[in-house]
């Protein structure tokens, strides 16, 4: 078995225990789970080096260290405590949403394809000559830009309807804040993607405006819409930022936890 293959193992065995111990209380698989998907996210890094994206490298790592915490959390402190339970009853449903679309190939090309077609169709639309070359492929000026699974905003809007979907508050108000977190993520990302097929394939920002567009500017859009959207989330659903200010009391150090 190959290292993306072994990675994808570990990750089912991880949604699996932080599943069971959300069915279950069972502190030991959560603390488990949590170690387990620590070192899931580690083994990621070394992808983004290859290809030098530095942001990535900096999240996974940090990803990384936030889930041995809380395997260390949540062994000391186990899941009698709501937040922890919240918190890996979440991390299930946000794994479970998102990672069969990083899985399972024909789920993850109906994605792709579709994003490639609706980000082509809207800038045509708005009369920039974008071409259609493939399924996942478009072109403009002679520059073809190629759209993968991180393009169509499946991790963004798992994260936040897993969030959604796991705390408690009435059905009527988790499905309004999840319809309108979902449409926002997904329009501002086929924004993301016009913006930087037009950047690159007009030259905006000379030779390097791909790499402008796509690892400078788009990113920190897309970290100034994540907030937007957040506060947008947190308005229809306050129960959220409660459970979430809760985890964070119940997950910051204490006086003699080190002993």
């Amino acid at each position: 078995m190959n290292a993306d293959g072994m990675l994808s193992s570990l990750l089912w065995i991880c949604l699996g225990l932080l599943l069971a111990s959300a069915l279950t209380r069972s502190s030991r698989a959560a603390s488990l789970g949590w170690g387990l998907f620590s070192i899931f996210w580690l083994g990621k890094v070394d992808h983004y080096l290859k290809i030098q994206d530095y942001v990535n490298v900096a999240l996974f790592f940090i990803a990384s260290l936030l889930c041995l915490y809380m395997a260390w959390i949540v062994k000391e402190r186990s899941l009698s405590s709501k937040p922890c339970y919240w918190a890996s009853y979440a991390a299930a449903v946000c794994g479970l949403i998102y990672f069969p679309f990083a899985l399972i190939p024909f789920l993850q090309t109906g994605l792709i394809a579709f994003t490639t077609s609706i980000t082509a169709s809207i800038l045509q639309f708005l009369s920039v000559p974008v071409a259609l070359e493939s399924w996942n492929t478009m072109s403009l000026n002679g520059r073809s830009v190629q759209i993968i699974l991180a393009c169509t905003a499946i991790e963004s809007i798992a994260l936040f309807a897993g969030l959604i979907l796991s705390v408690q508050a009435p059905l009527r108000r988790k499905m309004t804040a999840l319809a309108a977190s979902t449409l926002s993520i997904y329009s501002l990302n086929i924004i993301r993607n016009g913006f930087v097929i037009m950047a690159y394939g007009w030259s905006w920002f000379g030779e390097n405006s791909f790499d402008i567009a796509h690892n400078l500017i788009a990113k920190i859009g897309s970290a100034a819409a994540l907030l937007a959207v957040s506060y947008l989330v947190f308005l229809l659903l306050p129960e959220l930022l409660s459970i979430i200010d809760e985890l964070a009391a119940e997950i910051k150090p204490r006086r003699g936890d080190a002993t």
